[in-house]
């Protein structure tokens, strides 16, 4: 049962980009050789002699300034990239002009495959963001099987290019407060087309994933660069939110270059180099992926012995159209392993029930003091034809919302195609 906008039209994703006239390349290039005036960035081109378009080019994703680095790496060639629809936002027609393709976050868009292989057959570059998200962490985020086949399916060389960097300077967690680091963008021909043409789908994705895979606090351990702003753990809990000494979640918190539980007392601080020392006693984790991905297998042993359940009243916006973000008031949001989400709400004196079960959403949009409606955390949840901005009452609960999406979308991913439910993806 969709909301009931009193038949205001949405905005329509399906349609096809332009070819971006020379000038707008042009124009492109100069924006972003402006905007990173000041900034401390290198591009290193491998294995691109003779490469022209077509070609699929894949990034990693850190920040906005991971686009302005791609334009400068891919000039003076066109470029159409994949945008979500809040990139749309107060500003279709900008982003029309210059061959965006919109598209729904995590859901199953028939058409966008369609606009990429009208770029691709015109001889121009297709860019993607294939983790979907700013990276929580600076790792490689969940990258989609689809990806393989989406590839397989166009037959043209694939470059992947994977920023360093940008990360350590704006980190997802606090991208308000910039750090004085070095940023550094490989652009790398993975793939030809002949390469392409002769490998399974499950070669690709192994491919790419190994193409694109990071670590920023690795990254910064290993060139010894030092972050030695004072504020540079600040936020850090929103993705660190469970505690590996008290096991309490949600009960972290963060101030200056320290992490501490509220709950039981423990302090970490986040030296200049990004390793973690505890201020007393034992140190669990000295590396931030590391305890990252403790809290994902913490998730996954929650839904395997079936304790795992979210429910939460929500402050809920949405995006039918891309001018103004609809207040919906307060909604009912459920999330268990049988039936995904589940959101319940009444507005414009109807009621409204948006489902999205496991095996259709294969991650989750997650913002941290989201800018475009009020500064504070929430989840996406996209439908074909809407999305929905959920703010949570719960604390600190958005990170491990993301964790239980794309393990439970795994688990009944494996289930259909018969493989054991502990299975995971490429």
């Amino acid at each position: 049962m969709d909301v009931n906008y009193k038949n205001k039209k949405r905005y329509k994703t399906a349609k096809y980009p332009i070819r971006q006239p020379l000038v707008i390349v042009w124009l492109i290039w100069l924006l972003s050789k402006i905007m990173l005036i000041g900034k401390r960035y290198t591009v290193e081109k491998i294995n691109m002699e003779g490469l022209k378009p077509p070609y699929i080019l894949l990034s990693n994703h850190m920040y906005f300034i991971d686009f302005e680095i791609a334009a400068m790496a891919t000039y003076p060639h066109r470029v159409n990239n994949v945008v979500s629809i809040d990139g749309f936002y107060r500003r279709p027609f900008l982003l029309e002009l210059i061959g965006a393709i919109c598209t729904r976050k995590f859901t199953m868009d028939l058409h966008l495959i369609k606009s990429i292989n009208r770029v691709l057959k015109r001889g121009d570059i297709l860019a993607m963001y294939p983790e979907a998200r700013y990276s929580p962490c600076g790792t490689l985020s969940y990258l989609p099987e689809s990806l393989g086949k989406l590839i397989r399916m166009n037959k043209v060389p694939v470059v992947t290019v994977v920023h360093h960097g940008n990360y350590l300077h704006s980190p997802f967690w606090n991208f308000r407060n910039k750090r004085k680091a070095p940023m550094h963008t490989t652009v790398t021909q993975i793939l030809t087309a002949e390469q392409v043409k002769s490998m399974s789908v499950e070669e690709i994705n192994a491919t790419v994933k190994a193409a694109l895979a990071y670590d920023e606090y690795r990254y910064q351990k290993d060139n010894g660069i030092l972050i030695t702003e004072p504020f540079r753990a600040e936020g850090l809990h929103k993705v660190l939110y469970q505690c590996p000494h008290c096991h309490t979640e949600s009960k972290m918190a963060s101030e200056g270059s320290e992490l501490f539980c509220r709950e039981c007392g423990k302090r970490w601080r986040l030296n200049e180099d990004g390793t973690l020392t505890a201020v007393e006693g034992e140190t669990e984790f000295s590396h931030v992926p590391d305890w990252f991905e403790w809290e994902r297998e913490q998730v996954r042993l929650q839904i395997e012995n079936g304790t795992y359940v979210f429910e939460d009243e929500m402050d809920v916006y949405s995006l039918p159209r891309c001018w103004k973000f609809e207040k919906l008031g307060n909604a009912r949001l459920t999330h268990d392993p049988k039936n995904g989400f589940v959101l319940d709400g009444f507005y414009n004196g109807s009621p409204y029930h948006i489902q999205r079960t496991p095996i259709e959403t294969n991650s989750l949009h997650v913002e941290y003091d989201y800018c475009y409606i009020k500064p504070f955390d929430c989840v996406d949840i996209s439908t074909e034809n809407d999305s929905f901005y959920c703010y949570p009452t719960k604390e600190n609960v958005v990170t491990k919302l993301a964790f239980a999406t794309e393990i439970l979308y795994q688990r009944a991913q494996a289930a259909r195609n018969g493989r054991p439910k502990t299975a995971t993806p490429v």
